[in-house]
């Protein structure tokens, strides 16, 4: 079949929207037709090459929409089944799957190859094969994945907005509850207020943590960051330590959230100094493949026993974190609606992520 699809055909390229071909979906997989994809960060690590992708590839990797077709050996997702995209598939199998830490599956190590798990392609453009982002390619108006990366949701919860919740979401409440271990009374400080970020803020906010200190230099972004949970803002890391320094006699924060648009080895140290004895500085932003050098005192993180940890899906189990994040939102607990900021046509894509780049979104989505 045809459906329309955004490609990256090389790094640096701006965004191509084409007319594309798709094949049915395989042993174990599912054609979804999507209702909305968001526009996250991770994407832009395409285009810059941070995250070293091979080309081309339909991006995409946060979206939702309706099961329209399943392949041989697919159980428990029908056609017409509302599913939201997981970027990281979870085969319920493995040793991660079964010790309940499906954000590590080890289905996840085919997400950065192009092909789906079995190895070939079902997107196809210009004579060539085109990967899928984390197998996903939500930038696209129909999609074939594993049944895997979906996860069944009630019928009732707005498409769009679901959408969301296959990464971004999910990626920063459990940076705050799952990594982080926010805990009630909890000083926490979150850096970076993007889509990530604002979910890291809801988490530690519903954790019950008595301040959140939100670290951002876009004034819009600060202002914003009130409407999720925070407390007290601050434009640098420098002013975030001298009022968290103030706020808590000196003890520091317990936790220490990092979402910003790419990890800086260099600020570890600074970020380490925000937190206090046992303190945790969790790390989910994106770091340069590369960079294999982080700057801080480590005399300070053994007599403070302090900690650094990686977040990957905000340590996540997503067929059980999805369905219950939504939950919240059902109840009012969560906010969804309100972190979309615009709303733009597949042909907008590039003109979102400019958005993005200019700090006027705090999460762009495309509605099909």
């Amino acid at each position: 079949m045809k459906t329309k699809a955004a490609v990256l055909w090389g790094q640096n390229e701006k965004w191509q929207v084409e007319q594309i071909d798709l094949d049915p979906p395989g042993e174990g997989e599912v054609l979804v037709k999507l209702a909305a994809s968001g526009l996250c960060h991770s994407d832009e690590h395409l285009v810059t090459g941070d995250l070293p992708f091979p080309y081309p590839l339909v991006g995409g990797h946060e979206g939702a929409g309706v099961v329209e077709a399943v392949g041989p050996n697919v159980a428990d997702i029908a056609e017409g089944d509302h599913v939201v995209m997981m970027f990281l598939p979870a085969c319920g199998r493995c040793s991660y799957c079964a010790r309940g830490i499906g954000n590590l599956c080890d289905s996840g190590a085919a997400v950065m190859l192009g092909p789906q798990l079995d190895g070939t392609y079902r997107f196809h453009a210009r004579g060539e094969d085109v990967g899928q982002m984390c197998l996903l390619g939500t930038f696209s108006e129909y999609t074939v994945v594993p049944a895997a990366s979906v996860v069944k949701i009630d019928d009732d919860i707005p498409l769009h907005t679901a959408a969301l919740v296959g990464c971004g979401v999910t990626t920063g409440f459990g940076s705050a509850v799952r990594t982080g271990e926010v805990r009630a009374g909890d000083a926490v400080v979150v850096i970076g207020a993007g889509g990530i970020g604002m979910n890291a803020i809801q988490g530690a906010r519903i954790a019950g943590a008595r301040m959140i200190m939100v670290v951002d230099p876009v004034e819009f972004k600060r202002a914003k960051s009130y409407e999720f949970g925070a407390t007290h803002t601050a434009s640098s890391i420098d002013e975030a330590w001298n009022a968290i320094s103030d706020l808590t006699r000196g003890r520091l924060a317990d936790v220490c959230i990092v979402t910003t648009g790419v990890a800086e080895g260099a600020e570890v140290g600074p970020e380490l100094s925000l937190i206090g004895k046992r303190g945790r500085v969790v790390v989910t932003a994106i770091g340069h493949p590369e960079e294999t050098t982080i700057t801080t005192n480590l005399l300070e993180l053994t007599l403070y026993e302090k900690q650094i940890r990686g977040s990957l899906f905000g340590s996540s189990n997503g067929q059980h974190d999805i369905p219950r994040l939504l939950e919240l939102y059902a109840l009012g607990q969560l906010k969804l609606d309100e972190l979309i900021t615009t709303e733009y046509d597949l042909e907008d894509i590039n003109q979102g992520y400019e958005d993005m780049r200019s700090g006027r979104n705090i999460r762009g989505v495309i509605r099909y």
